[in-house]
């Protein structure tokens, strides 16, 4: 008799707590699942319309570059004079440019509106500005 209540016990602890346990265990698993989701949920980085506010934001960094070396006067050497066009995806930035003498160095900024500039671009300016645009350095 006492050999079958401990068949008993057994079957009840294999039938009956030992997978009721192993629910328990999947439940609390599936709760810090969820947990841990709905935490990073929280700490994404951007939704949907952020990101388009991103885009916009990259879109004007200065990140379109440029820089043309020459000789500004014809009896000196070694190309130190020299034009940088610094634009963004619009065309809008700054073409900076450096003219070296014998005895002095002037530097020159333009803005650059649209690809264009109210003031005249020289014809290094130019070839600058448009490898910043073009992405062609020559």
């Amino acid at each position: 008799m006492f050999a079958s209540g401990v068949v008993e016990v057994v079957l009840l602890l294999v039938l009956v707590l030992l997978p009721l346990a192993a629910l328990v265990a999947l439940v609390v698993g599936v709760l810090r699942l969820r947990a841990r989701v709905q935490q990073l949920e929280r700490q994404r980085p951007v939704g949907a319309g952020d990101l388009a506010a991103l885009r916009a934001d990259i879109g004007q960094a200065l990140r379109h570059v440029a820089v043309v070396r020459y000789d500004a006067f014809g009896d000196m050497g070694g190309r130190l004079s020299f034009s940088a066009a610094i634009v963004d995806d619009r065309g809008d930035g700054v073409v900076l440019s450096s003219i070296h003498a014998r005895g002095e160095s002037r530097t020159y900024a333009k803005g650059i509106t649209g690809g264009g500039s109210d003031a005249t671009l020289t014809p290094e300016e130019q070839q600058a500005l448009s490898a910043a645009r073009t992405g062609q350095q020559r």
